[in-house]
């Protein structure tokens, strides 16, 4: 590899043209830091920077791919090599006046830094957008970025183990390469605050929050998790979400009141709330709930009349 390279100011190398500090797009600044050569482009608006390199490409597209076609990539580097030893490299060079082989061979080539063991991992670039759901979505996995980059466009630096966000120059975050379509990676942090503590509210911590307020409400939302957690654990959270509006005075006293009919699903505990009704007095004791609601619950579930009282019925009708 060369020690210095200078790329003219092409999209793919640079970001931003300028002589004293030019901003390199991402990829081709890997990829200089993986064979460490200097990135030197060219000065702006100064096409005979390197006016001389633009005469050598005229050369190459006129002596040796004028007319050609080639079957693939190999028998085209194949003519390509005995070209250059038989043709390009052995000519009176117009401005050195020495065959470019030969002028190589005695003083560049010994100059040039060796190669590294394993080749540059080329990065597949694509541009994609923050949606809604604070995702991007690349070959059908998604993958998180901050909540106020929603609706903004990034640039997705695609690797063979790891996916790259940037905007701009800027790094937003990076992820481990999805193995399968439908993969979510997800940092918790990417959500709004409010969001990630919503997230981070498991069966488990749900409990522990509910152990805080009190007793009544932990037991509503022992009932609730008891059968199915999962199902009930967005109820659980809404409860647990009162809290924060009414005062856990207030949202113990309706949890004791919801035990005390029967019925702890959120809407009929936001109903309680919402209607004043938990600063109510109960028709009886609050330590006697427990055994009105086993009560309730043995009936909830008995039928009103025997089968044997509605046979009697149906014989006295006919």
């Amino acid at each position: 590899m060369p020690k210095r390279v200078v790329p003219d100011n092409l999209k793919a190398a640079v970001l931003n043209a300028s002589l004293d500090d030019p901003v390199l797009g991402e990829a081709y600044r890997r990829m200089a830091q993986h064979y460490e050569f200097l990135v030197s482009p060219t000065r702006p608006r100064t096409p005979q920077h390197k006016g001389k390199v633009e005469s050598g490409v005229h050369y190459v597209q006129r002596n040796f791919m004028a007319g050609q076609q080639f079957a693939d990539i190999a028998v085209a580097n194949e003519r390509l090599r005995s070209w250059v030893e038989d043709v390009a490299g052995v000519r009176r060079h117009g401005t050195t006046g020495v065959a470019p082989l030969k002028l190589f061979r005695e003083i560049e080539e010994g100059s040039l830094l060796p190669l590294p063991v394993e080749p540059f991992g080329l990065v597949e670039i694509r541009r994609v957008k923050v949606h809604t759901d604070c995702h991007v979505t690349i070959d059908g996995s998604f993958y998180s970025a901050p909540w106020k980059l929603v609706g903004e466009e990034l640039e997705a630096y695609i690797g063979e183990r790891v996916v790259d966000l940037y905007q701009g120059v800027e790094l937003i975050t990076t992820h481990n390469r999805a193995k399968k379509k439908g993969e979510w990676h997800t940092r918790r942090e990417h959500y709004p605050p409010e969001k990630a503590a919503y997230l981070e509210r498991t069966p488990a911590r749900c409990l522990e929050i509910a152990g805080g307020i009190g007793p009544e409400t932990l037991k509503v939302v022992e009932t609730l998790l008891e059968e199915r957690p999962l199902d009930r654990l967005r109820a659980v959270q809404g409860i647990l979400g009162l809290e924060k509006v009414v005062g856990s005075g207030r949202l113990e006293a309706a949890c004791r009141r919801a035990r005390y009919f029967g019925n702890t699903r959120y809407r009929h505990i936001k109903d309680i709330l919402n209607a004043a009704q938990d600063q109510e007095p109960l028709p009886i004791a609050s330590e006697d709930v427990t055994q009105l609601e086993q009560v309730v619950t043995a009936k909830r579930y008995a039928f009103a009349r025997s089968a044997q009282e509605l046979f009697t019925i149906e014989e006295a009708g006919r």
